[in-house]
């Protein structure tokens, strides 16, 4: 049983452990927080005891049964993520002082968004990185409800994402159209007259593979339209089965390009089956200056 004894002092040693558990919690157990953190289970584990016993408090349960966090556990992780925020913030302030741009600018973007033709958010990145040689850029590579959670507790800055829902504690700032069409591969029965008229009415036929991730109203319309045998959750996994020659599926436009080109894709008659999503960048909603994050979003807009 852990003794009731509570924090007199937040030392270095109980940040780190507290970063450390809240990867885990992240991660969803020991096993998975082993690759991100770079420790053994077993050192993992030692910490995990070690911190338990600094604060008091049982925050997880491991075992045979599986990992689970406890109800203390779950507010121990949001005090964790104020804590982190308000770090970060201390050292955003700290960074305004010098009159070098220096700093973190953590962004989350959806997935594939690298091929685009204008580039915006790459000419972004690279301004930033003028202003700032000590500026230091972490991307992550996420789903967009997870960016949103990631940017509402303050893991990430900015995210890029599609115009799902808008989330009242976020800002969202339109950023570009994104067109999608239907698309086959060069294995596919449809192929050699995909781009015909008449092949709309045997699209229902064919197997076609669907988004897991979440869709606005209008999009699902499309889908509907479908012989949804599979799914998804990400674009790449989509571009997967399409080239499989099995199955029928929306891809971007800027994305499908590159099989385009070499004659391994075609647009099944795109004159009917296409759609746009709206992109944009999401803030968290305060008063708080960060003059890296406005570094990048100034370039961001001046790029049109």
């Amino acid at each position: 049983m852990v003794k009731k004894l509570g924090l007199s002092r937040v030392s270095d040693i109980d940040l780190r452990l507290l970063r450390i558990f809240k990867v885990i919690v992240e991660a969803g157990g020991f096993a998975a927080a082993e690759v991100e953190l770079n420790i053994s289970r077993a050192a993992i584990s030692m910490a995990m005891g070690d911190l338990e016993t600094r604060i008091g408090l049982r925050l997880c349960q491991r075992g045979r049964a599986g990992f689970s966090v406890s109800e203390a556990g779950q507010e121990v992780y949001q005090a964790i993520l104020q804590l982190f925020a308000s770090i970060e913030g201390f050292r955003t302030q700290v960074n305004a002082l010098h009159d070098q741009l220096q700093g973190e600018l953590n962004i989350g973007i959806a997935d594939n968004l690298v091929t685009l033709p204008h580039m915006r958010i790459t000419n972004a990145l690279r301004q930033l990185k003028q202003q700032g040689s000590d500026v230091t850029i972490n991307i992550s590579m996420m789903a967009p409800h997870n960016i949103e959670k990631a940017v509402l507790d303050g893991r990430l800055q900015v995210g890029v994402i599609p115009e799902v829902r808008r989330l009242p504690e976020l800002d969202f700032q339109p950023l570009y159209e994104e067109e999608s069409r239907l698309y086959c591969s060069f294995q596919h029965p449809l192929f050699n007259h995909a781009e015909k008229h008449q092949t709309i009415e045997q699209v229902p036929e064919h197997d076609a593979v669907a988004p897991a991730y979440a869709q606005t109203a209008d999009t699902r319309q499309h889908y509907q339209q479908l012989k949804t045998s599979s799914t998804a959750t990400d674009r790449e996994g989509v571009a997967f089965l399409i080239l499989t020659g099995c199955y029928i599926g929306y891809l971007p436009t800027h994305y499908a390009t590159q099989w385009i080109q070499q004659d391994k894709l075609r647009a099944i008659a795109p004159g009917h089956f296409h759609f746009t999503t709206s992109y944009g960048v999401v803030t968290r909603r305060s008063k708080r200056t960060n003059p890296v994050l406005e570094g990048w979003l100034n370039a961001l807009w001046q790029d049109n």
